[in-house]
Formats: structure tokens, sequence, C-alpha cells
């Protein structure tokens, strides 16, 4: 009879714990979490900056210390080193044929060197401060342009080591420039006179900058998107994407860093099959240890990564295959795109090298309806991606206590799912029993050792924001039922005393907490107000 008044019986679950937070399951985030992060550690000083190579196999650059390295992108491991700087290094960045790589240094020099033999092919001596910036224009083998201290912007030409145009506008360090995908006459550069100028190589010296934008804050990167027509600059705590074409109209701000956004760079969102397949992103990192992704075609966040370092630098390889973040404390984290299967023709290809063909197994055959086999087959056989598989049934798993409720013993799995020591499993057998109206029927019922069980538990879990909405109201109805009982018994009064003593000590956290409060609020109405 208990049975078909019963029915389907289930595990009781808590409905008073909160939900953790899971991690988005997005195809989006699953696909930024596929890279497989390596650490690249003992660089010792802050990597001030990183470029990969535009032509395969898509090696990159890292600058720090008085040195430029350059490491192979599929195992991230060091192929060579540049160590011709007489002080830090700053900016390294390759030529659109990979062939040439240029940098700056805390001297005011800029160097340009053959990446084979890793000699210095030039060195262009303009600036009086250090060069923070050091780009080429474009598709230009023959150009680049370079800003520093001395708050200068320089056009060089490469051949002839002669400086081509000085560019004055900037008031203050000139710590960020970026060159225009659809023009190499075009390039933009970021100063910390909050102000982004950007520049037209074909007007001469004279000429002054084509248009501005005015950041807010110090600009810390500058970063042309791929289109050209936009430009995003990194200040602050935040980013600002503007419209070139539209006279530099301020089109969204991104506010999702909490310190100084420091680095930017675009990435292309490579997956088969997907509606945002080769679409583009721009992520950001900052000073917070946090790497931001944003779509910028719909102005939304999409994913976020932490580090345990403040991030200075990333790059993102042409292959969207590696991504790498450079960090203040000397550290690469390195990530490699996970592959779920190789290549079958890579397998054929690499066979062959070695004199050996590989034969592919033939396909088997599928079977269909019109095939008498289809009705024939066994258990054994497994279902195809067109089947509608159906599943039987599982038996749920009960506990002690989900059984002994099961059967009406309430007081019983009261004591078993305190005696397991499970505040989850407890809280459910109490909701359930507070369901069935037996809640209090059982605490009146239980012996001397089953009460200081109960006792116990309540001293240990009433001051948890998780269960005290629950158990403040039920510890007092325990007091009350049980005076008698808690009076006569020595043990029992002890764990009363435990219990009074944390509740007044969260109530003292409470107290200070309001008053810690009271001071800060004002304080952030007047932040808010700037």
């Amino acid at each position: 009879m208990e049975e078909n008044q019963i029915g389907k019986t289930f595990p009781v679950k808590s409905r008073l714990k909160p939900t953790s937070k899971k991690t988005s399951s997005s195809p989006e985030s699953r696909y930024w979490r596929s890279f497989k992060t390596t650490e690249i550690p003992k660089l010792i000083y802050p990597i001030t900056s990183i470029d990969f190579s535009p032509i395969p196999p898509y090696d990159f650059a890292s600058s720090y210390s008085a040195s430029v390295t350059l490491y192979n992108s599929q195992t991230f491991e060091p192929k060579s080193t540049i160590s011709s700087f007489k002080d830090i290094a700053y900016s390294a960045a390759f030529r659109c044929d990979g062939k040439l790589l240029a940098a700056g240094g805390e001297t005011g020099l800029v160097q340009v060197f053959d990446v084979k033999t890793r000699s210095a092919l030039r060195r262009l001596n303009g600036h009086n401060r250090p060069v923070r910036v050091v780009k080429y224009p474009g598709l230009d083998k023959l150009h680049l342009f370079s800003g520093g201290d001395d708050s200068l912007v320089k056009f060089w030409d490469i051949a002839t080591e002669t400086q081509l145009l000085n560019f004055q506008g900037h008031k203050d360090y000139v710590r960020s420039g970026s060159a225009s995908p659809a023009s190499s006459d075009l390039f933009a550069t970021g100063s910390y006179d909050h102000t982004v100028k950007v520049w037209d190589s074909r007007g001469g010296a004279s000429m002054k900058y084509v248009m501005e934008f005015n950041h807010g804050k110090p600009v810390e990167d500058v970063v042309f998107l791929p289109s050209g027509g936009l430009i995003a600059t990194a200040g602050g705590n935040y980013v600002k994407i503007w419209d070139v074409i539209g006279g530099g109209k301020l089109v969204y701000t991104v506010e999702s860093h909490n310190k100084t956004v420091t680095k930017m760079c675009v990435a292309k969102v490579k997956r088969d099959g997907s509606e945002d397949s080769d679409q583009y992103r721009l992520l950001s990192v900052a000073l917070d240890g946090y790497m931001k992704i944003f779509d910028y075609s719909a102005l939304k966040l999409t994913h976020s990564m932490r580090f345990p370092a403040p991030l200075l630098s990333i790059g993102f390889s042409p292959d969207c295959s590696a991504r790498v973040i450079g960090t203040s404390n000397g550290i690469i984290y390195a990530g490699k795109k996970k592959k779920k299967a190789e290549d079958v023709d890579a397998v054929v290809g690499a066979g062959d090298l070695i004199g050996f063909t590989s034969v592919l197994e033939p396909e088997k055959r599928v079977l269909r309806p019109s095939n008498s086999r289809y009705f024939r087959r066994g258990q054994s056989e497994k279902p195809s991606k067109l089947d509608h598989v159906i599943e039987r049934p599982r038996k749920p798993k009960l506990a002690m206590h989900d059984k002994l409720l099961k059967s009406f013993r309430h007081k019983e799995a009261l004591v078993s799912a305190l005696s397991a020591g499970n505040p989850k499993y407890t809280m459910a057998v109490m909701e359930e029993l507070v369901a069935r109206r037996k809640l209090l029927k059982c605490v009146s019922n239980l012996g001397k050792e089953e009460l200081e069980l109960l006792l116990k538990f309540l001293h240990k879990y009433t001051t948890m924001p998780s269960y005290s909405g629950f158990l403040i109201g039920f510890t007092k109805k325990v007091l009350q039922m049980r005076a008698e009982d808690i009076n006569a018994s020595d043990i029992l009064q002890g764990h009363v005393r435990h219990l009074k003593r944390s509740v007044e000590e969260e109530i003292n956290i409470q107290q200070s907490l309001q008053e810690i409060q009271g001071i800060i609020s004002p304080l952030l109405r007047i932040a808010g107000r700037r």
C-alpha cells in the first residue's frame, strides 16, 4: 500500500543552497577554452611586446630586457635571440614578408634585423628619448614609422637610413601605434596626452594630422580593425571604438576591466561549420590579469580569462592556432589550439616521405531499410548519427536517509542525515520533513545523543549565509521545545553556549560591515559623479 501511495521516488535535494556559477557553455566560450595554455618562464623581465610573423610557420617575437627572442609557434621553443640592444627593447614588429624585424629601445635607436642571420641591417637614429612604437605601414616594405617618449612621430626610409617625415602634434609620450590595413599611407598613434592622431605620409611633414580622437585617459594602445574603417583605443580601464569613415564618431565604449588596459590585438574565430566562423574579435589584456574577448560587430563581450599576473602584451597567430600573452613578471602564457583529429592528407603525405604509403581503411557500408540486414541488427550494433536512441530509464540511487523517508521513518531519516555530516543532505531532509509537517515532531522525539548531534549541526551551520534563513528560526523552535532536556544536561548546555557565542560573533561582524559600508558609500557616490 505504501508503494502505491508513493509512486516514483527520487533523492531529496536542498533548494536553499545557491547554485554555483558554471562556466559558459556557448560555442564561443568553448572555442577560447580549447587553447591549451603552456608557460614559458624564466624570462625575469616584463614582456614589453609580442608580434607574430605574417608568413608560415608564423613564428612570434617577444621583446624583454635587452633582447628580442623568436619562438616556434608550434612547440613554443626559442629558435634564436637578438641581443644587439644596450638597454631595454620595445615594440618588435615583423615586415609584411616576415624577412625583417624592427624594434625600438630605451636608447632611442631603431634597429632593423634580418630574421635568419639576426644581424642588424639598419640603425635609424633620430629620437633622443626611448622609442616605444615601431611599425611597418601595411604592405610597404621600404618604410616604417616610430614614436617615442620625445612626443615625436617619425617616418623613415629603411634603404637609405634617412628620416623622411617628422610629425609634431602630440604633447606627451607616444606609446602606441597601428598601420591602416586599407592604405599603407595611413597610420595612427596614441599618446599619454589622451589623444589618438591619424597621419597621412603623403601630406608631407608640414601637414597636420588627418584626424584626432580624445580617449579621455592616457592611451596605452591603438589598433586598426581589419576593415580599416574602425579604430580601437585602450587607456584607463576601458576600450573605445571609433568610426574613422564617419568622421571620428565614438561607436562604443567597453568598460569590462578593473585596471589599466595595456594591450589589444585582433583575432579571427575559425570554427568550421559555425555561423560566426571566420569572424574577427578584439582581444584586450590589462593589469587586472584578465583577457577579454569582444565581438565588435555585435557590440558584446563574449568571453574572459583570468591569469595570475598583470598582463602587458598579447598576440594571436594569423592561422588561428596560437595565442600568446606576456606578463609583467617575465612569464609568457602561450596557448595552442587543441586538434580533435589529424588531417588524413597530412598522414598520407608523411607516409610518402619515408617510403611507405598509408592505406585508408574502406568505409563501412551504411545499412538502409531497403536491406534485410537492417531489420536483423543485434544489441551490439552501434547507433548511427541519424538514429533516435531511446535509453532505458535508470533507477535512481537512494542514500540511507532517502530509503528511510521512503518508508516513512522520519526520525531515523533525520538522524541518519545528521550522522552523515553533509549539510546539503541534512538541509534537504529537513525541507522534506517540513513539507510533510513532521520536522517538529521528530525534534520532540529525539534522544539525548541525537539531540546533541542536532545542536552540533546548528552550532556549525546556523551562521552560514546559505542556510541561515532556515536554521535561525528552526534553532529558536528547538531551544523552546527541548529547554527542559537542555537544562538537565551539562553537555547540551555547552553546545548551546557555543551556539550563542557564534551568533554573537556573527552579529558583531555584520555591524562592522555596516559601518564600513557607511564609510564607503559616500566615496562611491562622489566617484560616480566624476
